[in-house]
C-alpha cells in the first residue's frame, strides 16, 4: 500500500458560496478552514493547496453566542508607550469593515506560513448579499442545515 501524493496537475478545485446569515461565528469558521485546506478531500495533501474557493455573504449577519459580542476583544498595540488598543467584535461588526471578524476567525485556524497564507487566498467575505463570482457558478453550501447548533435565531 503506497501513500497517495497529489500533483500540480490533479488539484482539482471547486466554487462554493456560504450564506452567514444567523450561523455561528466559530462553527462557521472551522468548516470554512477544512474547505479551505481540503481536509474534505479523499485526495488531501499536507504540503500542496488542494482545498477549494469559497465566498461568504452577508457576513455581517453572522452570530455571536454568550457576551462574545461586548467581551471578546480584539487587541493591538501603536509602538508607541502606553499605545495598546483594543476593539470589540461588536464594534467590529457593527463598524466599517464587518467581514474582518470572520476573516480572522478562519485565519486563526488555518496553519501559519506561506502555504496557510495562499490558502486563504482562496476565501472571499462579503459584508452583503451581492458578490461579483457569479461567472465561476459556485455550488451553495449550506452550513446552516447540517446540525441545529449551527444556526441561532436573534
Amino acid at each position: 500500500m503506497k501513500t497517495y501524493n497529489l500533483k500540480p496537475a490533479d488539484i482539482d478545485k471547486k466554487w462554493f458560496v456560504v450564506d452567514a446569515d444567523g450561523v455561528v461565528l466559530g462553527r462557521l469558521a472551522s468548516v470554512l478552514a477544512t474547505i479551505l485546506r481540503g481536509k474534505h478531500k479523499p485526495t488531501y495533501t499536507p504540503h500542496m493547496d488542494c482545498g477549494d474557493n469559497i465566498v461568504v455573504i452577508n457576513a455581517a449577519k453572522v452570530r455571536l453566542t454568550g457576551n462574545k459580542r461586548k467581551d471578546d476583544v480584539f487587541y493591538w498595540h501603536t509602538g508607541y508607550p502606553g499605545g495598546i488598543k483594543g476593539r470589540s467584535k461588536g464594534q467590529i461588526l457593527d463598524g466599517r469593515y464587518p467581514e474582518r471578524v470572520l476573516e480572522k476567525a478562519v485565519e486563526r485556524m488555518v496553519p501559519r506560513g506561506p502555504l496557510g497564507r495562499r490558502q486563504m487566498g482562496n476565501l472571499r467575505v462579503y459584508a452583503g448579499p451581492a458578490h461579483p463570482h457569479d461567472a465561476q457558478q459556485p455550488e451553495v453550501l449550506d452550513i446552516a442545515s447540517r446540525n441545529p447548533k449551527n444556526k441561532r435565531s436573534a
